[in-house]
């Protein structure tokens, strides 16, 4: 294979084992590209979870410090928020159950950046703890109707926040699995 020009004639190759290392270097960097083009399809699902996780991160801290400043809750949309908040259910001995949210949601939100930009590890364990996350919540909307007898509205936004990243998870593993 050569290049000619009106005044001179350039050969691109030497020999035909520089022809070959050609044709397999822009062979295998195709084969990059659509595997760059696969990992963003699958990646939106990730993503939309990260920012879904940071309204529940922004609900556990809010109520932490709620909780750990002694402040009362005002709960505009549903009453009960004090009698779940005060309840025994609240705390995992002192340590409110909010900051173990708060870490959850976090630890969630990172797990769904590294996943949306293609690091495979970090799936399993957003699997696990997204699962985790959402036996809990159903645990604890069960105590809300059956044991309490009230309803928080900031437990709630809680609950439909983790059922919602379950939901988007469980896109994210059918549409990496095609």
């Amino acid at each position: 294979m050569t290049v000619q020009s009106s005044s001179f004639s350039l050969p691109l190759f030497r020999n035909a084992k520089q022809e070959t290392l050609s044709k397999y270097l822009i062979c295998s960097m195709s084969a990059k590209v659509s595997t760059v083009e696969t990992r963003y399809r699958t990646s939106w699902p990730y993503l939309i979870a990260a920012l879904v996780s940071l309204i529940g991160l922004g609900d556990a801290i809010y109520l932490t410090v709620q909780d750990l400043t002694g402040q009362t809750l005002r709960c505009t949309i549903v009453s009960g928020c004090n009698e779940v908040l005060s309840s025994p259910y609240a705390h995992i001995g002192s340590f409110p159950l909010a900051a173990l949210g708060a870490a959850a949601y976090f630890a969630v939100f990172s797990l769904s950046i590294l996943a949306a930009f293609g690091y495979q590890l970090a799936k399993p364990p957003l699997t696990v703890m997204v699962v985790a996350m959402f036996v809990t919540t159903l645990w604890l909307l069960y105590l809300q109707a059956f044991v309490i007898h009230h309803f928080c509205q900031y437990c709630l936004l809680s609950a439909s926040v983790t059922i919602a990243l379950t939901l988007l998870v469980v896109i994210a593993s059918l549409r990496g699995n095609k």
